[in-house]
């Protein structure tokens, strides 16, 4: 009885980092709608002036016969992290990557989360067409002018053989600046750590018990994964905590006069090929987190150096599993005839 009962526990932890993971995504957006007249022209504007073509025929995948909707359709969006800090917003990195499946149906959700380091085959590169860490496919996008984006939700769809229909990126620049706009988060540290302030490289100390970051700190908060006391205190953790403080932060009274400062942080750190009409309907149809049945799906492999470059190479049998469950959570054809870009290395 108590085993079911922690195991109950385990589940509700693990569903509720979910949720806050999806909410983080588009809360700030879906805050400002919230607000009235004023907020929603300002995060319109925002969203406007973030909206990035992926120049699809008919605005979907290849990989689509007919359009889709949130209203009616189980569809699937790509989260993006991007590290551009080191290049001053150059040819940044997609340091993470999570494909999220929402079907208004059956109030599912599923969630994949890629390997950064998977070992893909990428194409449409340019002269930087070949093999490669799944992470470097927005880098070559925007290197060669294909579209930073256009080219990782291609690689995604290709390593998986799945429609990619939406996608939204967000720098960790935009993280930083919204907890100091938000003024700081309150954090109850489970474990102390350092790690170093990306900034300016000097070592920022975590003490164990409650304590208020800036966004520097909260940045460097997240980040950790090198310490030893990542083993105890994992960095997915770590990370909901750290979404959980902040949307708590986020959905305070005070948040109304704060509007026009995070819609401004917004537009200049994100960016997606959502609209207004689909950010309404995904606040309609998955408001009420409660009812939604989530579930993560892993991708089993191990990590291998190869020619001196450390790489994760997906299990073979593990990766076609994961396209058959998100083609039949998506309602395609079985996979069958399974092509993927991943290289599995001989």
């Amino acid at each position: 009885m108590n085993n079911s009962r922690t195991a109950l526990k385990r589940r509700k932890k693990r569903n509720k980092a979910l949720k806050w993971i999806i909410s983080s995504s588009i809360v700030l957006l879906l805050v400002g709608i919230s607000y009235g007249a004023f907020a929603y022209f300002k995060v319109k504007s925002s969203l406007d002036n973030s909206k990035v073509s992926l120049e699809r025929e008919n605005n979907r995948s290849e990989l689509r016969e007919e359009n889709v909707t949130f209203s009616k359709d189980p569809i699937s969006i790509l989260l993006l992290g991007i590290e551009d800090y080191s290049s001053k917003k150059k040819d940044g990195r997609a340091d993470t990557q999570i494909v999220m499946t929402l079907n208004p149906n059956t109030k599912e959700l599923h969630m994949v989360t890629i390997p950064r380091d998977t070992r893909v085959n990428i194409e449409n590169a340019g002269e930087y067409t070949g093999i490669h860490k799944i992470n470097a496919a927005y880098t070559y996008g925007d290197i060669t002018g294909y579209g930073a984006a256009k080219l990782q939700v291609e690689t995604v769809e290709k390593l998986l053989n799945i429609p990619i229909d939406h996608f939204i990126s967000v720098n960790f620049e935009a993280f930083r600046d919204i907890v100091d706009a938000l003024g700081g988060v309150t954090i109850d540290i489970k474990e102390g750590f350092w790690e170093k302030n990306i900034y300016n490289k000097k070592k920022i100390y975590f003490k164990k018990g409650p304590a208020h970051l800036s966004g520097e700190e909260a940045l460097a908060f997240v980040r950790m994964r090198k310490r030893s006391v990542d083993v105890t205190y994992p960095r997915d953790e770590r990370q909901s905590q750290f979404l959980k403080a902040t949307i708590d932060q986020a959905m305070t009274a005070g948040t109304i006069f704060k509007v026009g400062q995070l819609s401004d942080i917004l537009e200049k750190n994100i960016e997606t090929d959502l609209t207004m009409n689909d950010l309404y309907a995904i606040q309609s149809q998955y408001s009420k987190l409660k009812s939604l049945s989530i579930s993560s799906i892993e991708i089993k492999g191990a990590n291998q150096s190869v020619d001196n470059i450390d790489y994760y190479i997906p299990e073979k049998k593990s990766l076609y599993d994961v396209s058959k469950e998100l083609r039949s959570v998506l309602k395609l054809d079985d996979n069958s005839s399974f092509i993927t870009n991943a290289d599995f290395v001989n």
